[in-house]
């Protein structure tokens, strides 16, 4: 049977669906396990996340990757994500990051433990754990995986609590042109991972982070919008791009995370190639959106994209990211990133007929109390 240190891996699961004859009926499934609970297995198929009854599972193994990305690579993109979402508090164990952002999203607020710590494991955790105490802040760790696994192992020892699992998704660019087909959800809230988008039900978390992104790029869904008339009306919408968010703006990031400390707007502006985008219809702000270029100009970021409820399911969420894809493809970027929540069916759809793919998933760990 599966092991926690099997969680970041790829897996294949042989599942009961039924019934026949009194004998029962199987069907596989594979993907990269992202969660693992007394009573679930979650994982991440070619079709979406797949939660599966512990007490429906036959068997269960470990398979040898396909198309992993490096160590290295996995390193590079956590690494321009951290440069787009920057907390003002920092500090460093060795090659691992420490950040704080006065609680303001669960990805300013944890530590990245990637390279060496310069000391053994236990100890590095240790320090991870007084460093956040000086804070007055929880301790919290993000763990790619499987690159952080052995992190996890030690978590776990301590027992460590996990957020919900993150994907980390990427696409390259330009993203494909919408088409004809290219709907809205059908229902849901779409949310990116933590600060990047706002979590569901107000939370910050990172896995709870998703909104992003902790992470952070939403759009909303489950409206239909106005009737009549009125649809005509979001065909209108100009989408402005600008080097600083306007007060409108800042008070929709404020709205989805539950207030807007000094640490936030650090975490917002505070990047060398940033922008913020306005979506107006009829001189009213309906949809903003942000994005960075990082990772030496590779990688574009994608965050806190967020369409007011009147006009969401119209498309609007689709050109704001259009436009600031556009701004990363004449910056020089050739890939895009975002972090949204596994479980989030209506986001994960979204981003896949916009290209994106896991490239891989994280877990953010919190110490206990």
């Amino acid at each position: 049977m599966l092991r926690q240190q099997d969680v970041g891996h790829r897996i294949v699961v042989r599942r009961i669906v039924g019934i026949r004859e009194g004998r029962p009926l199987f069907s596989d499934a594979l993907g990269e396990l992202v969660e693992l609970s007394e009573t679930h297995l979650t994982l991440a198929t070619a079709h979406g996340p797949l939660r599966v009854p512990v007490t429906q599972v036959h068997r269960a193994k470990r398979v040898p990757p396909t198309r992993r990305p490096t160590a290295a690579a996995v390193v590079a993109l956590e690494r321009a994500a951290d440069e787009a979402w920057p907390a003002p508090t920092r500090g460093r164990i060795g090659d691992w990051l420490l950040r704080s952002a006065d609680g303001w999203t669960g990805r300013a607020n944890s530590a990245l433990p990637i390279g060496d710590p310069d000391r053994p494991l236990a100890a590095a955790v240790d320090e991870v754990e007084r460093w956040y105490a000086e804070q007055g802040q929880p301790a919290m760790i993000n763990t790619p995986l499987p690159l952080a696994a052995p992190v996890g192992t030690e978590l776990d020892a301590r027992g460590w609590t996990a957020r919900p699992p993150t994907l980390v998704q990427t696409a390259p660019l330009p993203l494909p042109a919408p088409s004809s087909v290219d709907t809205p959800p059908a229902a849901g809230r779409v949310d990116l991972a933590d600060g990047q988008a706002g979590a569901p039900g107000g939370q910050a978390g990172a896995a709870g982070q998703a909104g992003l992104a902790g992470g952070e790029a939403g759009l909303a869904g489950g409206q239909a919008g106005a009737a009549g008339g009125q649809a005509g009306r979001w065909e209108s919408v100009v989408v402005e791009l600008a080097t600083a968010p306007s007060e409108g703006w800042l008070a929709v990031a404020a709205g989805r995370k539950g207030g807007l400390p000094d640490a936030a707007r650090h975490v917002l502006t505070a990047v060398d190639q940033v922008r913020f985008a306005h979506g107006y219809v009829d001189g009213t702000l309906v949809a903003v959106g942000r994005a960075t270029v990082t990772g030496q100009g590779r990688w574009l970021g994608l965050s806190l994209i967020e369409v007011s409820p009147e006009a969401r399911r119209q498309g609007l969420a689709r050109q704001v990211i259009d436009e600031l894809a556009a701004w990363g493809v004449s910056a020089g970027a050739t890939r895009a990133f975002l972090q949204v929540e596994q479980h989030n069916n209506a986001a994960v759809a979204l981003y896949q007929r916009l290209g994106f793919v896991t490239h891989h998933t994280y877990l953010t760990r919190v110490a206990p109390h």
